[in-house]
């Protein structure tokens, strides 16, 4: 029995008094890993001081929950709740923006770098036995932080992901309602749209047992080997492309065909301006998709302008003015190929016909209905042209012209 003193405090266990030893150490050891960033990692300097800041935070973090998770002897790592808890303990204290910042790359650097730093200073702090254990330690808590890292990538991803998708479909569902403005385009630039120039919509069938990702992915790579860009968006049973940068719209439309349902029609708009004007060409693209059935043989895939009669015959009054400003104007100031044509057509397509009406050759009249075709883009010899044609004159007399 002792009087008078302090009674003697028993001995820590090993793990315990490595632990104790490595508390006192996490501020010095925080502080290693972010000198040792600022020395070996060249992209942590160009980052703003707020996001440096963030960053010392997770080190500090991690190195913190380290030393807790081995006094506590590891009981949650390895588990299969251990990588969530790892990722909320650690990643939690930075905002989520941090994940923008910093690639999942730099990230991994930045982890692999903290803990060679800290395994480094280890033997500073203790020895023998202890050390070892805790150099064990070390590599089964790098593993846990690794696998917390790429959960904590793999859901930024995938929220990253599913906010792109409704945010491209809010953008192509714009253009189709023709509801384009600066938040459109500044919409559209968020989604990757590099604002090239020309733009057209493209429109088909889905394919049947293919998911809206897969059909997106596909359309945007073949989009690229052309340099393209390409917004998609599924409405019903229809697969809608906005493309940008398409100079040659049938071009455009043939090598994406694949996208769409096989032996389906796939229509092709106007090519516009840029993507402020896209909306005149899915106003083209829709109301020829709605009439293509009228064509049986239709090219696939086929030009919008190509379906003008089957337009016309369904009430798209935008097609209605095209022949009568574009057709039958240029016809009517032309002065004699209008007759020629209106000879041509009523008496039975026939040139040596129409010849004797006009008191001419058919030489002279073959001369007219090739300068017919270069004036209109319609040639009256054919079957298609004809018809355009034919509903050019039915709608300009209409018209009062």
């Amino acid at each position: 029995m002792t009087y008078g003193g302090d009674v003697p405090r028993a001995p820590l266990p090993p793990r315990a008094s490595a632990a104790s030893r490595l508390r006192r150490s996490a501020g010095a050891l925080s502080t290693a890993a972010t000198a040792g960033m600022e020395e070996q990692l060249p992209w942590f300097s160009e980052l703003s001081a707020q996001d440096r800041s963030w960053v010392g935070v997770i080190v500090q973090a991690g190195v913190q929950n380290f030393v807790e998770w081995y006094a506590a002897g590891g009981p949650t790592l390895g588990t299969p709740q251990g990588g969530t808890e790892l990722a909320a303990t650690v990643f939690g204290a930075a905002p989520r923006a941090l994940a923008g910042v910093i690639t999942l790359q730099q990230t991994v650097d930045l982890v692999r770098l903290s803990i060679d730093v800290v395994e480094a200073s280890v033997d500073d702090v203790l020895e023998g036995e202890d050390a070892e254990a805790v150099h064990a330690a070390i590599l089964r808590y790098a593993r846990e932080v690794a696998f917390a890292t790429a959960e904590v990538y793999a859901r930024a991803a995938e929220a990253r992901g599913a906010w792109d998708a409704r945010l491209e479909a809010l953008v192509v569902d714009a253009v189709l309602r023709a509801e384009t403005d600066e938040t459109l385009l500044s919409r559209a630039s968020a989604l990757g749209w590099r604002a090239r120039g020309e733009a057209c919509v493209v429109i088909g069938r889905v394919p049947a047992q293919r998911s809206e990702a897969d059909l997106f992915e596909h359309a945007r790579h073949l989009a690229r080997s052309l340099d393209l860009d390409a917004l998609c968006a599924v409405q019903g049973d229809r697969l809608v492309l906005l493309l940008g940068g398409a100079h040659d719209p049938r071009a455009a439309g043939t090598a994406l065909l694949d996208v769409f349902d096989p032996g389906s029609p796939v229509v092709v708009g106007p090519s516009v301006a840029d993507l402020a004007e896209a909306q005149h060409s899915a106003r083209t693209a829709q109301s020829a998709f709605r009439v293509v059935p009228g064509w049986p043989d239709a090219p696939r895939p086929v030009l919008a302008d190509e379906l003008l009669p089957e337009r016309v015959l369904g009430g798209d009054g935008h097609a209605r003015r095209h022949l009568v400003e574009e057709v039958y104007l240029a016809l009517l100031a032309s002065g004699e190929a209008l007759e020629t044509l209106r000879a041509y057509l009523e008496g039975s397509r026939s040139i040596e016909a129409a010849a004797r009406t006009l008191f001419v050759h058919a030489n002279t009249v073959r001369y007219r209905l090739r300068r017919i075709t270069e004036l209109t883009g319609h040639d009256p010899t054919t079957p298609r042209g004809g018809l355009a044609l034919q509903l050019a004159l039915i709608l300009g007399r209409q018209a009062g012209h």
